[in-house]
């Protein structure tokens, strides 16, 4: 069966001590178990001290079995970055801004353009999503259209430069669907409404729980946010859409994104963050998936 484990940012060492508990033995280069394989939700690189690291361990456990991958934020912002056209400028109008999070990364590679050339190369043959049966995987939000929509238009060995270059414009419904399965879905405060977080930082918009109807609710009580609380009074009928929540019967879904340092992974029976915030509070989460229909908090592990 599965092991799933959320967001490492850099965070090699607490990665190998994590699958060393889980029973995954090195060869000197690669992480495997015998029976058991490890799913990577995303955003392994940034932030943490041993990136370069991290990214070879996953990529040796991906490229030979022992694991699969999907794409996070932190993933697809290095690729908008990275990726040039032919005139040699960035695809993404806002390639200086990614930069600000992506130089942990590049300083680690600051000598080895070519190995980091090289794993942006891989990073574009991983899914942005991944189902298997019984279980379903993604960063950050699972929508049923914006999955169906991902299928029908990335559906290739790898992300081609095109398709990239049409979501970049953030003006195709392949966007919305494209930047929600990995950011989730952010809900937008009314105008005379501004927060502050901790660092004493403005926001017009939070990370609401999408798996929820915000209809009827406080902004308190849909946010699913780590940054700043929220008042908790209702949200104006005007300026809620209806969402359909997600089914108690469909299957398990797994995500991570969240950077949730407080909060319980297990949020209902069949949906789970497994992003415990590992560069704020020194702590990585995996869950251990034995083919249960519903989660069991007894198969978490830290």
């Amino acid at each position: 069966m599965y092991d799933i484990i959320g967001d490492v940012h850099g965070q090699a060492g607490m990665l190998k001590d994590l699958l060393k508990q889980m029973g995954y033995t090195s060869n000197g280069k690669l992480y495997s178990h015998p029976e058991r394989k490890a799913i990577f939700l995303g955003d392994f690189i940034n932030r943490g001290p041993r990136i370069k690291e991290t990214i070879q361990i996953i990529r040796d456990m991906v490229e030979n079995g022992a694991a699969y991958a999907i794409l996070g934020n932190h993933e697809v912002n290095a690729l908008f970055y990275s990726l040039l056209d032919k005139e040699g400028k960035h695809i993404s109008k806002k390639w200086s801004r990614l930069r600000l999070d992506l130089n942990p990364t590049l300083a680690e590679f600051a000598s080895e353009r070519g190995k980091w050339k090289d794993h942006i190369a891989w990073m574009r043959t991983l899914p942005m999503y991944l189902e298997f049966e019984g279980i379903r995987l993604v960063h950050a939000c699972w929508q049923d259209d914006n999955i169906a929509l991902l299928k029908e238009n990335l559906d290739e060995p790898k992300l081609k430069k095109k398709s990239l270059k049409l979501i970049a414009k953030n003006n195709h419904p392949l966007s919305k669907a494209f930047w929600e399965t990995c950011k989730g879905i952010d809900f937008q405060l009314p105008h005379d409404l501004l927060i502050f977080d901790k660092e004493g930082r403005a926001h017009r918009s939070f990370r609401s729980r999408w798996w929820e109807n915000p209809e009827g609710k406080t902004f308190q009580s849909l946010s699913f946010e780590s940054r700043f609380e929220l008042p908790d009074y209702h949200i104006p009928q005007e300026i809620v859409n209806h969402r359909n929540p997600y089914p108690v019967d469909d299957p398990i879904v797994f995500f991570g994104h969240y950077c949730m340092r407080d909060a319980a992974s297990i949020i209902k029976s069949n949906v789970c963050c497994l992003d415990s915030c590992v560069s704020r509070c020194g702590k990585l989460t995996a869950y251990r998936w034995n083919g249960e229909k519903l989660l069991d908090e007894k198969n978490l592990i830290s």
